[in-house]
């Protein structure tokens, strides 16, 4: 079973869905059934008894065009989990980069910080490498960040609040900082936070961090722990945008790409390239109504 939910452009929606129900017929994918959802009339559905992801992903974007996508292997529902990347994912920024501004080597870290986020770089060399870059700043400068610079991207604060009142629990794992992560944790609803720890002495940065590095083995191994203690069945989506964010967005049940960089956007099983992150409730059906934080 393959399971396939767009946002779909209504106009000339019937005759663009003959054609592609053509083509997928004559790649041997049939739809068994398809049909828009009851409560997001934008949101298409198409069922296939047998069918592989990538393939029907190629026709559909040949007909429709690289829209809000997600799929599954099993009937889709509302997860139990949320567990997310921060930068550049539940905030608009990528918040080394910037703290890297207050430093004068703003050029020079969002080079490496762009590499690495496309997989180019090892995560770990290339986050030690930026944080070394750093030493000497004043602590001060992460507050000044935060307030000048730090914002969610639209819709956020509505998406974490409307999942939780659905009884999602909200997870927020970053390789980026807590001196960060905590305040944005905290400002849209997460339940816990897990990051990096940058090491200040004499209220200065050392250009060092505090403990192991948080990285993509950690966001996984995260998912996994929070997964195990919620039980058999429940359902896990993840949300992230670079390389680093692969491996939780393959072990999630519902993988979402938000305006990813290429690897871990072909990686996922889904994806978000609309600006409002939000977008995801349409796939779950969840009514505009009922959307909380608007």
């Amino acid at each position: 079973m393959l399971i396939v939910r767009m946002i779909a452009d209504q106009s000339g929606l019937e005759t663009r869905l003959e054609a592609v129900m053509a083509a997928l017929d004559a790649a041997g994918m049939p739809v068994a059934m398809a049909g828009m959802l009851d409560f997001c009339g934008d949101v298409l559905q198409l069922s296939f008894p047998h069918a592989e992801l990538v393939p029907v992903r190629t026709i559909l974007d040949a007909h429709f065009g690289a829209c809000d996508m997600l799929a599954a292997d099993h009937p889709i529902e509302i997860p139990r989990l949320l567990i997310s990347d921060m930068d550049s994912t539940m905030i608009a920024q990528e918040c080394i980069d910037e703290l890297a501004d207050y430093a004068g080597i703003r050029h020079e870290v969002s080079a490496i910080t762009e590499r690495a986020m496309r997989g180019e770089l090892d995560f770990g060399q290339a986050l030690t490498e930026r944080v070394g870059l750093l030493e000497g700043l004043e602590e001060d400068a992460i507050a000044q960040c935060l307030a000048e610079r730090i914002a969610p991207v639209a819709g956020a604060r509505t998406l974490v609040a409307t999942l939780k009142s659905r009884g999602c629990r909200a997870v927020l794992v970053t390789g980026g900082f807590h001196h960060f992560a905590d305040a944005v944790g905290e400002q849209l609803g997460f339940d816990r936070v897990v990051g990096n720890r940058l090491a200040v002495a004499e209220g200065r940065l050392t250009g060092k961090l505090v403990g192991p590095i948080s990285d993509a083995a950690t966001k996984r191994a995260t998912l996994d722990e929070e997964r195990g203690q919620l039980g058999e069945g429940a359902r896990v989506l993840a949300l992230g945008d670079g390389a680093n964010d692969i491996p939780m967005l393959q072990a999630a049940d519902y993988g979402i790409a938000y305006r990813a960089k290429p690897k871990p956007r072909e990686a996922a099983n889904g994806r978000i390239d609309s600006s409002d992150i939000s977008a995801v409730l349409r796939l779950f059906d969840i009514p505009e109504s009922e959307w909380l934080a608007r």
